[in-house]
């Protein structure tokens, strides 16, 4: 009785610490122009560096920023939800400049005919 309580006993610690060995890893990836759009279609995006970048979020048009350097421009405006890439947007003109903003890196300001819009970067998290 005493051999089968030992081995008993051995089976349970050597199961407890199988099951505290395993690890589960969760991925968290950029958001895309799909998903924005499927959940905002009327979303007024670009892309920038792989990260989607969205405007008219209420608390980002209250903030004061200043315009620091170019980082990009506005080469494409594209429509397709599924065809996104750096430099595209749906409803910036093409030629648009974008800054980034002294104050926050999550913001980039973009001069459309002098007046500036603030875009918050979308990330998933």
């Amino acid at each position: 009785m005493r051999k089968f309580v030992y081995i008993l006993s051995v089976l349970i610690f050597l199961g407890g610490c199988y099951a505290a060995s395993k690890t589960n890893e969760v991925t968290i990836g950029q958001i895309d122009a799909e998903e924005v759009l499927l959940l905002e279609p009327g979303a007024d995006i670009f892309q920038h560096e792989g990260v989607i970048y969205k405007t008219n979020v209420d608390w980002v048009e209250e903030l004061v920023l200043t315009k620091e350097v170019q980082v990009g421009e506005i080469k494409k405006t594209n429509s397709q939800t599924d065809q996104f890439a750096d430099g595209m947007a749906n409803k910036l003109p093409v030629g648009a400049k974008i800054y980034s903003a002294k104050e926050r890196g999550d913001i980039l300001l973009v001069d459309v005919d002098g007046r500036l819009l603030k875009y918050l970067a979308i990330v998933e998290g």
